[in-house]
């Protein structure tokens, strides 16, 4: 892993534990400007800002986006995107994203 994709990491999931989604989508939006690949922690951690930030929208528009692309999602990046769901009061959009990873 690039350590220019480790820095940008970690600074998404600062951004998420203090609550700042809009903040953590910008640094994301910045690192894939700046030719850098997206990774799995990457698109979690970002996911999980949108979360706590009740994106659910945002939440799901990156899930989708990451499933178009090499980075894989996994049991944090689902758990976190059905918890934005949740909050966002899409139960019905949480439940699917729980049918398709029991398939999985």
């Amino acid at each position: 892993v690039d350590s220019n994709t480790t820095s940008f990491n970690a600074a998404i999931s600062a951004c998420e534990k203090a609550g700042e989604w809009d903040m953590a989508l910008h640094l994301f939006s910045a690192m894939l400007c700046s030719k850098l690949e997206a990774d799995t922690i990457t698109f979690s951690a970002a996911i999980s800002a949108c979360e706590k930030g009740g994106e659910w929208r945002a939440a799901l528009t990156l899930l989708s986006a990451m499933t178009k692309g090499e980075a894989q999602p996994n049991a944090i990046t689902f758990n976190a995107a059905i918890s934005a769901c949740e909050k966002g009061g899409e139960w019905e959009r949480a439940l699917q994203l729980l049918s398709a990873k029991a398939l999985d």
